[in-house]
């Protein structure tokens, strides 16, 4: 028992393999990224520069700037009612963009008036005028005054008369504002750091429940085949051979055309075609595991034989069985990746980073490659900590490893 403390030292060997695991440092190192992505993808709309649904805020006039770059933006109130989103929902989703941002290349503030001059032209017949009421608040109808120094419109909160220079203020203050995009935008103009943190929930939330999915199948199954044996160790072992007589790859392409397209499907479909590596591995662990003196023990105790498995056989060998968990999480995450690629995987506009690389493989042999090249490491990142996280725990839950 993993959790059981030796009666010596009091510690338990779970506490042994922990520190084992922490002098390896490149494992423990995946560890810490690992986690470190973790929070990442938990929080992902909380610190993203684009915090709509998916980072799909689009600007078009935009697309495939530099890292680095640095663009002035007018933010115009959308003429609606202002979407009130919790923090909670904020979290999961994204909230609602309550304006809309227009690049420009520069302005100027006439009256209750701003002028600005779009970004990329310097004809000055392409100017676009603003009401500053316009800019500030969503109005309910178009009727604007100016008397006296004050400006009365009505808003969706009621009338309001306020000052021509205090609408000025608040106009240069907080509605022409400088936004960098520091790892450049796509080419729909979207900003490539925000997708590119929130693909990490997609990967991981895709490993996470296709590990999930191939524990619960594989465990259960393994452990019926390595315990009762028989004919049931029969059938449990035709059907891992059909099973694995196909590629992993057509199995999730077959299932996700079955299921369909979408965000769900590439969990379940997934997580349906990596549970045979673990049922071969736990029947495995059962057949030499079942003969041992504890197991007769408890038999000739009368437990039955679901306590056995669950209770004294599975808890022993559980080293393993975390061991090919996170060889599978990274498979789950190139899988993911890989049907993004090619279109039946997670669905646009969703930041997959499979899709992302997509969508701008073309660029590699111009001057834009990072835009598929940023995804592209970010998957050999992730992928790599998993494995190496794999190979520490290998030898972290050796008993005879020192």
């Amino acid at each position: 028992m993993w959790n059981k403390p030796d009666v010596q030292t009091g510690k338990s060997p779970a506490y042994y393999a922990w520190q084992r695991l922490k002098r390896n440092r490149t494992a423990y190192a995946s560890l810490l990224f690992i986690g470190f992505c973790t929070l990442i993808s938990i929080f992902g709309y909380l610190i993203s520069p684009d915090a709509t649904p998916n980072a799909n805020d689009q600007q078009i006039e935009l697309e495939t700037l530099k890292p680095g770059t640095e663009v002035t933006l007018l933010r115009i109130r959308k003429n609606q009612p202002e979407n009130n989103i919790g923090f909670l929902e904020k979290m999961l989703s994204g909230a609602p963009e309550n304006y809309i941002e227009k690049p420009i290349s520069g302005y100027e503030i006439l009256g209750d008036k701003i002028i600005v001059q779009p970004i990329h032209s310097q004809d000055k017949s392409d100017a676009e005028t603003y009401s500053l009421a316009d800019v500030i608040y969503s109005l309910q109808d178009s009727n604007i005054t100016l008397q006296n120094g004050f400006v009365n419109f009505t808003t969706y909160e009621g009338e309001q008369n306020l000052l021509l220079g205090e609408l000025q203020k608040t106009v240069e203050k907080e509605h022409i504002v400088k936004r960098t995009y520091w790892l450049g935008t796509d080419r729909f103009g979207r900003d490539m750091l925000s997708r590119l943190i929130l693909g990490t929930r997609i990967s991981l939330g895709v490993g996470f429940i296709s590990v999930i999915i191939s524990l619960l199948v594989g465990i259960s199954l393994g452990a019926m085949a390595g315990f009762f044996r028989g004919w049931v160790d029969a059938f449990i072992q035709w059907l891992v051979n059909v099973v694995w007589s196909i590629p992993t790859f057509l199995w999730v392409m077959a299932i996700s055309l079955v299921l369909g397209r979408g965000f769900w499907q590439v969990f379940i479909a997934v997580g349906l075609t990596m549970w045979v590596e673990v049922a071969r591995l736990v029947r495995g662990q059962i057949l030499s595991a079942r003969e041992l003196e504890y197991v007769q023990a408890a038999k000739a105790l009368g437990f039955g034989n679901r306590r056995i498995i669950y209770k004294h056989l599975l808890p022993n060998i559980l080293g393993p069985v975390l061991v090919i968990a996170a060889a599978n999480f990274a498979s789950a995450i190139l899988l993911e990746a890989g049907l993004s690629f090619l279109g039946v995987g997670v669905q646009p506009p969703s930041p997959s980073w499979g899709m992302m690389i997509n969508d701008h493989y073309g660029y590699i042999v111009v001057d834009a490659a990072y835009l598929a090249i940023l995804p592209g490491v970010a998957i050999a990142l992730l992928v790599l900590a998993f494995n190496l996280l794999g190979n520490g725990l290998r030898d972290a839950l050796d008993v005879k490893m020192k």
